[in-house]
């Protein structure tokens, strides 16, 4: 069982660090500046005289869509050691899961029934900019965010949210089965050929190769990145570039050399029992499964990804940043954007990892239970790109998932046809 820091310790330990006083008007970015969450107070020297309590028209409770599994946990202990700080805002969490909260602001906010704040994908940013759905947050707040997580959440001159952990998947692989892992993915098919001859049932490596936020690694051959290097060209999606063809192609023979299984016999939940269950020696996936390939009992280690024929350098892999952004439809964006920058302080950024396992976008040492995995995919995420915010991407995740799964249960020939048609359909929408 893991052991949660308390309530106490935490609030304790945060009022030593944290002063908020009078806020912006709504914490955008031309709002006055407060102080930064992990900046101690500077000394006043004047009146320290206890305010007032909160009258009951001061009450506030901000709402908070996340998802279960370890961040409900965690918002739920920010929440109380925040509450402890500021007694007059109250934290409820409410379940929404991370792939639902776009789609129910849209019907949720503008009925008036919506979150103050709620928690997506930084990739989801541009559709919630051009439909209107989140407030802009002071830039002054993100001091301590790591580069790549900033870069996520930024926007023609604005930042629009507080991002709260940052991801990327690796290659998960069996110490009891495998002693060293590939290099390249040449040599991950040299061993599965011989590993799944020597045990039936078993399978040397496995992957879901109909999910694009993984099948997206096969096209970044010799730097090759979804909507080019700054993931704004809206022209060229770059899935159809010889780069691209020739790993896509590569991943269908994966398919036929040592994982002959149709794409809809190899979704996220069935790859993942297999590896949980000890009968795959690697599998691609994230920080998400430390815990329940743990609990399962699992030997495993976390390293880069292989590379791809004719590379030097680990495949490239998308980096995801979790976003608590601001509901534009809250009428307490004060309170909300006071929260918000809670999250991202030194204390509630170690507190996530340590319930989660998620990776900080602060920098910090990597302790505790799954600090050598969470080590592991650090090394990845060198390798590793934003998944682009342009809004584009909402056809993106469809389309180039049904091709990768088209190329997976192909012959190998269907692979350029499939990616000329996924290009076209994104961009042409």
């Amino acid at each position: 069982m893991k052991k949660f820091k308390s309530i106490s310790s935490i609030a304790l330990g945060l009022s030593m660090m944290l002063a908020f006083g009078a806020c912006g008007d709504g914490g955008g970015s031309g709002s006055t500046a407060q102080t930064p969450a992990t900046t101690p107070p500077p000394a006043t020297g004047g009146d320290t005289t206890t305010p007032p309590p909160a009258t009951v028209a001061d009450q506030v409770t901000l709402t908070v869509w996340e998802s279960v599994g370890g961040p409900d946990e965690w918002i739920r202990q920010a929440g109380a050691a925040f509450t402890a700080l500021h007694p007059h805002i109250a934290i409820e969490f409410v379940h929404v899961e991370l792939g639902d909260t776009v789609s129910q602001i849209m019907l949720d906010g503008p009925a008036g029934v919506g979150p103050d704040l709620f928690a997506a994908p930084h990739d989801r940013l541009g559709d919630l900019i051009y439909a209107g759905h989140i407030s802009p947050v002071n830039a002054s707040y993100m001091t301590n965010i790591l580069d790549g997580s900033l870069m996520a959440v930024s926007h023609a001159g604005n930042v629009w949210g507080f991002p709260v952990s940052a991801e990327t998947y690796g290659l998960f692989y069996n110490r009891d089965l495998i002693a060293t892992p590939p290099a390249t993915f040449e040599e991950l098919i040299e061993f599965s050929q011989e590993f799944n001859a020597a045990n039936p049932g078993q399978y040397g490596f496995v992957m879901d190769p109909s999910t694009a936020y993984y099948t997206i690694l096969f096209t970044s051959s010799e730097g090759n990145m979804l909507f080019g290097p700054d993931g704004t060209d809206t022209t060229n999606t770059r899935l159809n570039t010889p780069e691209s063809v020739a790993g896509m192609a590569f991943m269908n023979r994966i398919r036929q050399e040592i994982l002959p299984i149709s794409s809809g016999d190899l979704d996220t939940g069935m790859v993942d029992g297999i590896f949980a269950s000890g009968n795959a020696a690697m599998h691609i996936t994230g920080p998400w499964n430390f815990s329940p390939f743990t609990d399962a009992g699992i030997n495993f280690g976390v390293t880069t990804l292989p590379s791809l024929p004719g590379n030097t350098t680990p495949a490239m892999s998308f980096s995801g940043t979790r976003v608590m952004f601001v509901s534009a439809y809250t009428r307490q964006q004060e309170e909300a954007s006071l929260f918000g920058q809670f999250l991202i302080s030194y204390e509630m950024q170690r507190l996530r990892y340590d319930i989660t396992g998620a990776l900080p976008t602060t920098g910090m040492e990597l302790g505790g239970e799954f600090g050598e995995l969470a080590t592991g995919l650090l090394g990845q995420m060198a390798f590793a790109y934003p998944m682009p915010s342009i809004p584009e991407m909402g056809r993106f995740w469809e389309v180039m998932g049904a091709a990768s799964s088209n190329i997976w249960d192909g012959d190998g020939t269907n692979v350029q046809s499939e990616l000329d048609a996924a290009n076209a359909a994104i961009i042409g929408g």
